[in-house]
């Protein structure tokens, strides 16, 4: 059974490898966005870390730090930030320890079959490492957009 967080828990702290090799964890005191999605190069998760690229410098604006984290390798991830000019850190996940504590990797269904893999979900953390907002499941498209528009009212 997977535990979701809810709004007010504490975020789990983790240190992961981003694109470029380097240690990255939630900065301290500022309000972080993460963002788990199944894998790089494909079409819904490049059109959401694209959407969510297309909203980087809005939410940089007002203060959120953007990770975005997957169980691909640090090199496709750096193939894929490079491609897709991507200007925030993806994080190698490759154990999924880091989307299991926050309850992102479980069973889901696709097509009709269950199988165990990564849940797509965004959590927001604030400044003191309280989880904010929490989506789990959502759907790829349109999901920055809402994301943005909750976070920045």
């Amino acid at each position: 059974m997977v535990t979701r967080l809810e709004p007010g828990d504490s975020a789990p702290m983790f240190t992961l490898l981003d694109q470029s090799g380097v240690e990255q964890s939630i900065p301290s005191g500022h309000k972080t966005i993460l963002f788990f999605y199944p894998a790089a190069f494909t079409p819904g998760c490049t059109g959401e870390v694209c959407d969510f690229r297309d909203r980087t410098d809005r939410l940089a604006a007002a203060g959120y730090q953007l990770f975005g984290i997957s169980p691909d390798s640090v090199k496709k991830l750096a193939e894929f930030g490079t491609e897709y000019d991507l200007p925030y850190p993806l994080l190698s996940d490759q154990d999924h320890a880091v989307a299991d504590s926050y309850g992102a990797w479980g069973v889901k269904k696709n097509y009709g079959k269950e199988y165990v893999g990564l849940i797509r979900s965004t959590l927001v953390v604030d400044e003191d490492g309280l989880v904010q907002h929490v989506w789990y499941n959502v759907k790829a498209t349109g999901h920055a957009e809402r994301v943005t528009n909750e976070v920045l009212g």
